[in-house]
């Protein structure tokens, strides 16, 4: 028995199928002056075919995995067709590099700046790189690219590790499930082995190794276990273990359209997390009954350029329109730390969690801030929308906040201009400061969302990132529940609410001490929230004040 990261929940029986993925190997690295023309338009061509090809990758990725997913590709093609990207590789390739080099030597370049991050989401887009230049260099050596919808037999998928592009075009009908060596739980790869339903455990070292063609095998997702050629006895005790999972999954759908009420009767708003507004359409259908957290800095770090009012605005009322009269908080941009964005130019800094991010970045930059007030602003015509600020250590930034969403508002005045005047604003409970000065902070915004992620980190100053340290992070330690304890009594005692949006809020050991301390949401991530709502509907609410 072996085991990795269960990605994918589920128990697969059935014959291992090897994929056995060769490097492509580059045998000219230079060319020769008279050459460069001809390398130029190999390129240029190759790239037109590759974003064709990506096109179509995309087509069935909506058709079989939904928009949401298929929008991971719309990430590649505009890398593809960024005019920077191509300007780079042709540049190379000016030097005398032949274009499969130079198309390499920028793959790994941005690569490399990216292996720096902490942030689990982006480092994940690692794999989304690859993917680009796999296909990209194949397409100019002309070498046939694994293509996994041709597979005609019930299979489970054994690798060194799989695109997104290719387990986009996994067919569910054959393919059982699968386990690779690399990925973690963030990896698009992950994510679209959810979408399709199939058990997956990704991070298992050496399996290509320890497995066979023919071995029979199981992938039990749910214990994190792998069973290479098993026993009976293995067998039928996964099976029945199978059986009461499936069971288990009826019964949660039954759970979306139920409000989370405790047996006393308290009812909890359940909100989901979301990156995109294709996310809106997953979370209606798990239940949620509001947006607890719009992280804005995905519409900044997708593109090359600031994005402008009018792009904002239409997201934003977008948003609005399509959750009719359900809350959306928008959490203003929280870039910088772990989440950078080149064209604003931001410093390299030693340890970027304490640097200058989030509204430390607004107060020098105040268009940037300003421009994206305004979209919210506008778009809180259409709907119920409400603010939230991140990193907020002191009241000095409450009153600089509110004094640019004053001036906000008095330009859209002066412009005639539509908005809610009386928007609601929130702050995110992130750092300690915050939450030890939090009954002077209710006295000022109308709601609290605690960041219990990094809470946790900061007030246990370990790197959860760190895997040398990862084992002292503990959202339950004493010492981060009396900073829960302090904010939520201290947001009642002014008549505010406090909900909790970091990983804390999904942990089904947490809920039950979440609703005694009387928390009044939860913001989850959408696939969470079924068996929120269960686990809350089996719980009572105690409020201890």
């Amino acid at each position: 028995m072996i085991s990795g990261i269960p990605v994918s929940e589920g128990i697969a029986f059935g014959k291992v199928l090897l994929i056995k993925q060769k490097d492509i190997m580059i045998k000219r690295k230079k060319i020769l002056k008279e050459e460069i023309h001809l390398e130029i338009e190999k390129f240029k061509k190759s790239i037109n075919y590759t974003i064709k090809q990506t096109k179509s990758i995309k087509k069935h990725a909506k058709k079989n995995l939904g928009e949401e997913k298929s929008n991971i590709f719309e990430g590649h093609i505009m890398i593809l067709e960024d005019e920077e990207f191509s300007k780079d590789i042709i540049d190379l390739i000016n030097d005398k590099y032949t274009a499969e080099t130079a198309v390499k030597k920028i793959i790994e370049k941005q690569i490399n700046e990216m292996k720096n991050i902490k942030s689990l989401y982006l480092r994940s887009r690692i794999a989304d790189i690859k993917d680009i230049g796999k296909r990209l260099i194949s397409n100019i050596l002309k070498v046939n690219i694994k293509n996994l919808k041709k597979i005609n037999k019930k299979v489970i998928l054994i690798s060194k590790d799989f695109t997104p592009s290719e387990t986009s075009q996994i067919d569910v009908s054959n393919v059982l499930g699968f386990a690779t060596e690399l990925g973690g739980k963030t990896s698009h790869t992950s994510i679209i082995a959810k979408s399709i339903g199939i058990p997956a455990i990704v991070g298992v070292k050496n399996i290509t190794k320890k497995v066979n063609n023919e071995d029979y095998i199981i992938i039990d997702s749910i214990n994190n276990e792998i069973h290479i050629n098993p026993k009976k006895n293995i067998i039928t005790s996964k099976k029945k273990i199978k059986e009461k999972f499936l069971k288990e999954i009826k019964n949660l759908k039954m759970f979306k359209k139920l409000k989370a009420i405790t047996l006393d009767g308290k009812i909890i708003k359940i909100g989901a997390n979301i990156n995109q507004i294709s996310d809106i359409n997953i979370a209606k259908k798990n239940g949620a009954q509001s947006i607890g957290l719009y992280r804005t800095e995905f519409l900044y770090i997708d593109k090359n350029t600031l994005p402008t009012e009018e792009e904002q605005f239409l997201t934003y009322k977008s948003m609005a329109k399509e959750m009719k009269n359900k809350e959306v908080i928008i959490r203003t941009l929280d870039i910088g730390g772990d989440k950078n964005c080149k064209y604003l130019n931001l410093p390299k800094e030693d340890n970027p969690f304490l640097g200058y991010r989030a509204i430390r970045i607004y107060m020098e930059k105040k268009t940037i801030f300003n421009t994206q007030l305004r979209a919210i602003l506008r778009a809180s015509k259409y709907g119920k929308l409400k603010i939230m600020f991140p990193m907020i250590i002191s009241l000095k930034e409450i009153h600089f906040l509110k004094k640019e969403l004053n001036n906000a508002k008095k330009e859209l005045k002066k412009e005639k201009i539509q908005f809610n005047k009386n928007i609601k604003i929130g702050i995110m409970i992130e750092t300690p400061a915050a939450a030890l000065i939090s009954n002077d902070l209710a006295k000022e915004v109308d709601f609290f969302s605690i960041g219990s992620n990094d809470l946790t980190q900061y007030t246990l100053a370990v790197d959860r990132g760190n895997q040398l340290v990862s084992d002292l992070y503990d959202p339950m330690h004493p010492a981060v529940i009396k900073l829960i304890k302090m904010v939520v009594k201290a947001s009642h005692s002014h008549g505010k609410w406090t909900g909790i949006c970091g990983e804390l809020a999904s942990n089904p050991n947490a809920i039950k001490f979440l609703l005694k301390i009387g928390i009044d949401e939860l913001s989850v991530n959408s696939p969470d929230i079924p068996n929120i709502k269960k686990i809350i509907r089996n719980s009572y609410f105690q409020r201890k004040e």
